[in-house]
Formats: C-alpha cells, sequence, structure tokens
C-alpha cells in the first residue's frame, strides 16, 4: 500500500471522528433548556475532545509483509 493512500485512509477516519465532536446549534440549546437559560453549546455534544489529553488513538493498518509475496 502507497503512503498516500494509507494518508487517504487516516484522513476519512479522522473526518468521520471529527463530525461526532461538532457542538449543537444554538437552537438545540434554547429547545433543550428554555429561553432564558445561556448555556453554551459545547456541553450538549456527546463526545469532548482535547487535542492536548485526549487522543483518538487510530492504529495502523496491518501491512502485508513484501518479502512474503
Amino acid at each position: 500500500m502507497t503512503k498516500s493512500r494509507k494518508q487517504r485512509q487516516k484522513k476519512v477516519k479522522l473526518a468521520s471522528a471529527n463530525k461526532h465532536t461538532r457542538w449543537a446549534p444554538f437552537w438545540i440549546v434554547i429547545r433543550k433548556f428554555g429561553a432564558g437559560k445561556r448555556v453554551h453549546p459545547s456541553s450538549i455534544t456527546r463526545l469532548k475532545r482535547n487535542w492536548r489529553t485526549r487522543k483518538l488513538k487510530i492504529k495502523p493498518r496491518r501491512m502485508r509483509k513484501q518479502e512474503l509475496g
């Protein structure tokens, strides 16, 4: 497998993981907590991620050894 293909697979996994951490739209906050409540939309997201502490732990794919054919 070439390097570019490995990079593409990793980017696909990163992109799909990024969808799970988006902030909720502001109108969802109003719907969930009420009109007078001031809550940040990130408090509703399911997965919270920090670039320093919480990593995705994407493992590289297993590669077939080239010398075996």
